[in-house]
Formats: C-alpha cells, sequence, structure tokens
C-alpha cells in the first residue's frame, strides 16, 4: 500500500512539475507510459485529462493535449493487414482450404489460403508462413496481385487484405488440426465454379485475377528491398513493383551525390 501512495505522488509531481516545462517549449501533447505493474495508477492519471491511446500486452499509453487548439495526436493504428495466398500446381489446381471457424465454417466453402500478418513481419513472409502452418505446403513468394481495402471489420479497425501469389516447392498436404477442417489441391475450373464465387463480387474478381495470371496476361507487384534514410531499420524496408513493366521501360536516371562533399552527377 504505501509503495503504491508514494508512486501515486511522484506520478502527480510529476505531471504538474512538467506542464510548464512543456508549454514553455512549445510542446502540445504528452504521453504516460504505465507498465501493467502501475495499472493501479490509471484512474489518478484520468482524472487528470488524460485519454487512453493504445494498449499492449505489458503497457497502457495515455495522452493529454495541452493548448486550447484542435488535438493533432496521431491515432492509434487504423489497420489490420492479412495476406491471402494463390497456388497453382502444374495441373492448374489451385490450393484451397476449409476453415473449422469464422465466417466461412459450415458453408461447404473452399477458399485460399489466408492470415494475419504478424508485428514486425514483411508480407511475403506471412504469406509464405501461413500457408505453410494451414496446409504444410513449402512455397516460394512471387507477388502481390493485388489488394483490398474495407472499414469498420476488426473492432472497428480497417483492413487491407493483400491477395499474393505463390510457388509451391512441396505438393503433400498436411493439414493444420487447429483451425483447418481440411485441404485439397482443387481445379481451378471447380473452384470458380463454387456459388460464392458466382455471387460474390470479390470472389469474381480475384478469379479473374487467377484465369489472367495463368493466361501471363497479368504482372503483378514483387517485393524490392530497399534501404531506408528515414529510420535507423537494420533491416531493409520492401518496395512493392511491378519488375516486369519496369524493366521493359527503365531509362537512366540522373541524380546527384554528394561525394567527398563535391557534388557530381551519377546515372543509374
Amino acid at each position: 500500500m504505501k509503495g503504491r501512495l508514494l508512486s501515486f505522488f511522484v506520478l502527480l509531481l510529476s505531471i504538474y512539475s512538467h506542464y510548464f516545462e512543456f508549454n514553455m517549449q512549445g510542446k502540445r501533447g504528452v504521453w504516460i507510459k504505465l507498465p501493467i505493474g502501475l495499472a493501479h495508477l490509471v484512474e489518478t492519471v484520468v482524472k487528470e485529462g488524460f485519454w487512453y491511446h493504445h494498449a499492449e500486452p505489458s503497457y497502457l499509453m495515455l495522452v493529454y493535449w495541452i493548448p486550447k487548439t484542435p488535438n493533432t495526436i496521431p491515432a492509434n493504428a487504423t489497420h489490420r493487414v492479412a495476406v491471402g495466398s494463390i497456388i497453382f500446381n502444374d495441373k492448374r489446381e489451385v490450393l484451397t482450404v476449409q476453415e473449422k471457424s469464422g465466417r466461412f465454417h459450415g458453408a461447404g466453402l473452399w477458399k485460399i489460403p489466408t492470415g494475419v500478418v504478424d508485428e514486425g513481419e514483411d508480407i511475403f513472409t506471412a504469406a509464405e508462413r501461413e500457408v505453410k502452418e494451414e496446409t504444410g505446403i513449402d512455397t516460394e513468394f512471387v507477388e502481390v496481385l493485388g489488394f483490398r481495402q474495407s472499414h469498420k471489420i476488426f473492432f472497428g479497425k480497417s483492413d487491407l487484405l493483400f491477395l499474393c501469389m505463390l510457388r509451391p516447392l512441396s505438393f503433400d498436404i498436411e493439414t493444420q488440426e487447429l483451425e483447418i477442417e481440411a485441404a485439397q489441391w482443387m481445379p481451378f475450373e471447380e473452384y470458380a465454379a463454387q456459388p460464392s464465387g458466382q455471387k460474390n463480387e470479390l470472389f469474381r474478381y480475384v478469379n479473374q485475377v487467377c484465369l489472367a495470371k495463368l493466361h501471363r496476361d497479368y504482372g503483378g507487384f514483387s517485393p524490392q528491398p530497399t534501404i531506408s534514410t528515414f529510420c535507423d531499420c537494420a533491416q531493409p524496408t520492401y518496395l512493392y513493383l511491378n519488375n516486369k513493366d519496369l524493366d521493359k521501360s527503365r531509362i537512366p536516371i540522373v541524380c546527384l551525390t554528394n561525394a567527398d562533399n563535391k557534388w557530381e552527377h551519377r546515372s543509374e
């Protein structure tokens, strides 16, 4: 109890002592990160005018806007990112699954493997991982064929689903028992002829993209690793682009570089 009271007074003192300092420095927003061990101080902070911004397993982030102007504190993450994977074998069969739960459970629908991208995970890595987890099939990412944005999906947040093309490296299915009811290689014509594929406009477009890709009439976006100068990231970031058409239209790019403080032209 004594420790909690001490934390309480220290927090209040910190809040009040910093308000004047923040105003003098032109600071407008105050962030308080409360570890889960100090969860008992949430009520105290809220009574001082702070509100919830976001929570993670180990902490709660609260914010406060100081001036009497419109609040410009950026909102919490607005989108969830997911992947859907299209994999064809040499027989024009597509890898499909039936799920044990979710909106399609019990509907008799055969669908492509889908899943949510983990924090810090690249889209192509997530696509390969989800296919492996659900079906046991090893794959190699090829490209993003398109993406769908929808709103008010997951706890009121928006959703981005990236439709990906992958190349199979193995073919023997090992169904994941926890989430997947069944999995199979299915003739594409049979897959596209499912009632849901006929009635649902999104599914129809996906089927059309698949056909175009099978006939080599469609180019997607493949990941190009880049090094960003805007962050201290140890790993490369990825720009997804149409390499096929880019190579056809590639022209020299003249860049200015500063080598030894002497500006010079460089062509790429």
